[in-house]
């Protein structure tokens, strides 16, 4: 069957300041060899043409992906985009190159702060001059490559710096913005206005370099959008393998086993669509007419038909929208 799979790495050389997601920092090599053995295992006996690949994490550079990569061989769609997330720490050239033998098409380069200060205190054990080594190294091998920024990190301003100014020589095709989540209440993060003020800032400078925003925290160069989130997005099932991966075949939810009424199943695979430039088809959900109406009113929604979409305003409340439509 046509499928979009998810591989999820949980592997870290150690855990960063800000993460709270599903870790296994520290872990030794051979833990991580026979993760990456059993991950070949369960792909090797799926009967699945990919569509999308995404190698998340975690860290996957920090495993030996090459039973993995082996495993995926014959599987994978004639225009599959297959993505790997890397840590600049990972990036070398016989890693680019098992990656792109493999089948390998884009990267996603985990940057997260051009300050070195910053750099330090997440934990991240490189600095800004490493990250853009690391980037060049990557666009050698991989045209289709971008990265990931954290705004709202104790220490940051709104401004600008003019380390960003070298960042239009980077290449980007694509660039994800992600806003703190800070439930290890790190001192000093920014309030929220604050978050919003800085992502706002980072919106326009993409947008100068030809990154144009699709998704709330997500801007690619036309035609480099990511096509597995946006499968994610747009409702289409997807396989979720690796500890702490999240799946969703059907009515069914991995791998919690859930299954779910045939109603949320239909409410799941719509209203992830709000996030997205294309916006969510209220048709036959008449339930949501009140309340898309009243964000409307508030002039933090748009209306186009039966389609809605997010002002400006909106994509700072987004989750609130999405909270009353659940």
């Amino acid at each position: 069957m046509d499928a979009n799979l998810y591989v999820h790495f949980p592997f870290c050389r150690s855990r960063c300041s800000y993460c709270t997601l599903f870790s296994r920092a520290g872990a030794d090599a051979e833990r991580r060899r026979e993760y990456a053995k059993n991950l070949a295992d369960g792909i090797s006996k799926l009967d699945i043409r990919a569509k999308t690949v995404y190698f998340g994490g975690g860290s996957p550079g920090f495993c030996d992906l090459g039973p993995v990569l082996d495993a995926l061989g014959g599987k994978l769609a004639d225009d599959c985009e297959f993505t790997v997330e890397l840590h600049p720490l990972d990036v070398c050239g016989s890693l680019l190159e098992t990656l792109r033998s493999g089948g390998v098409n884009r990267i996603s380069m985990g940057v997260q702060s051009l300050d070195d200060g910053i750099l330090a205190h997440m934990k991240r054990g490189y600095g800004f001059y490493a990250a853009e080594r690391a980037f060049a190294a990557v666009k050698n091998v991989f045209d289709n490559a971008g990265i990931d920024l954290i705004a709202g990190y104790p220490g940051e301003t709104a401004a600008l710096s003019p380390r960003h100014a070298r960042l239009a020589k980077w290449g980007l095709r694509h660039c994800s913005v992600y806003a703190l989540q800070n439930e290890r209440a790190l001192a000093g993060a920014a309030d929220d206005a604050t978050v919003m003020d800085r992502i706002a800032v980072i919106s326009r400078f993409l947008g100068e370099l030809g990154l144009e925003r699709y998704e709330i925290s997500n801007y690619a160069v036309p035609g480099f959008e990511c096509r597995h989130n946006l499968a994610v997005w747009r409702g289409e099932d997807y396989i979720g393998l690796g500890e702490g991966a999240c799946g969703r075949i059907g009515r069914t939810r991995t791998p919690s086993g859930e299954t779910v009424s045939e109603e949320k199943d239909r409410k799941e695979r719509t209203i992830f669509r709000l996030r997205t430039r294309e916006g969510l088809d209220s048709s036959g959900f008449p339930e949501w007419t009140a309340i898309l109406g009243r964000f409307e009113r508030e002039g933090l929604l748009s209306r186009d038909g039966a389609v809605w979409r997010l002002t400006e305003r909106g994509t700072e409340v987004c989750d609130s929208i999405l909270a009353e439509l659940v």
